[in-house]
């Protein structure tokens, strides 16, 4: 498909609803409000196409960026290219877009994720703590001790943190309290520690859950499966 074609598939399967919706989760102007069901069934035509994503994020379009993140190839984007999506994303849904398909198997994740979280850009920063929370999952070959590490990191600051970034941080910790009973017996430390964090969610019904009720609930689903 060619970034003409694309667009316009896009713009067909927008509805005045969803424009309504993803503008209260600050999409922008430029947006069809294109379902993600229907950008996983784009996503399935196309497949992954590194130029047209390259295309399709620079149009600045709310649905096109999320759908360059999911046929994106990780393995041919450039550092130059990982970090100019990075600094150049509009939307706090783009950030968590690019830590779930770019970065698990980018071989510049590693390299990028200390810098985007020393950022003063929010959504820089927030894209930081995403990339560790899917580090929590993917980087099955790091110590426990360098998430101890993020956790310490994480809880310094939290209350004074952008807003975004402490959504983020929030969201991290649960991720490392996940990994490992270790981890989570540090993570729930942490939690007692921090207390409540107030993130604005804006006009939605979005909220930031809590960490302590939310990874017993995880651990519990996780032991009943296993079982």
């Amino acid at each position: 498909m060619t970034l003409e074609d694309t667009m316009a598939e896009l713009e067909s399967r927008g509805t005045a609803q969803n424009r309504k919706v993803y503008a209260r989760h600050g999409a922008g102007a430029k947006v069809f409000g294109v379902s993600f069901a229907d950008l996983e069934k784009i996503r399935k035509s196309i497949k992954t196409n590194h130029a047209l994503a390259l295309a399709l994020w620079d149009s600045a379009n709310f649905d096109a960026r999320n759908l360059a993140t999911m046929i994106a190839d990780p393995l041919k984007m450039t550092a130059k290219e990982l970090e100019a999506w990075a600094k150049s994303s509009t939307s706090h849904t783009h950030p968590g877009m690019i830590a779930n398909h770019i970065l698990p198997t980018s071989p510049h994740s590693r390299a990028k994720f200390e810098g985007w979280l020393k950022s003063k850009d929010e959504l820089v920063g927030q894209l930081g703590w995403n990339c560790v929370s899917g580090m929590a999952v993917w980087a099955t070959e790091l110590p426990d001790e360098f998430f101890a590490g993020k956790l310490v990191e994480l809880e310094n600051g939290i209350h004074t943190a952008q807003n975004r970034v402490k959504h983020a941080r929030v969201m991290c910790l649960i991720s490392i309290g996940l990994r490992s009973a270790k981890l989570e017996a540090l993570a729930v430390a942490a939690a007692k520690r921090i207390g409540k964090v107030d993130v604005d969610h804006g006009d939605t019904s979005c909220v930031t859950p809590e960490p302590i009720a939310y990874m017993a609930k995880a651990n519990a689903r996780k032991a009943k499966k296993k079982a």
